[in-house]
């Protein structure tokens, strides 16, 4: 459901059918958080870079962004949202949700 922040807060079961779909995965975490494990085919886009590098995440497929545990891809959700950008998802819980539901997480790098 899109809320009026015009995003979709969505659960892990949802994003891995996305992902497997060939959504894009946008990880916003810090270089440091990263290096603990990523989801497999995620974009590192550091929150702070997004707003130079907004134009580099593609519009023709739906768009998952993630951190640690939701809160600043909620953020980064709602500024795209902001900037025109539809079919933006936010991970509900972030990677330790994704994490929790016993989906993989694989070694930065």
């Amino acid at each position: 459901m899109v809320g009026l922040s015009g995003f979709k807060e969505v659960d892990s079961a949802y994003v891995a059918e996305l992902a497997a779909k060939g959504a894009h995965l946008i990880d916003v975490r810090t270089e440091a958080e990263v290096a603990q494990g990523v989801i497999d085919g995620a974009i590192h886009i550091p929150l702070h870079l997004l707003p130079l590098r907004a134009a580099d995440i593609p519009q023709d497929k739906p768009v998952v962004i993630y951190c640690r545990s939701g809160a600043r891809s909620a953020q980064a959700c709602a500024f795209m949202a902001s900037k025109g950008y539809g079919n933006m998802h936010n991970l509900a819980g972030g990677i330790i949700a994704w994490a929790r539901a016993g989906q993989a997480i694989r070694p930065a790098g």
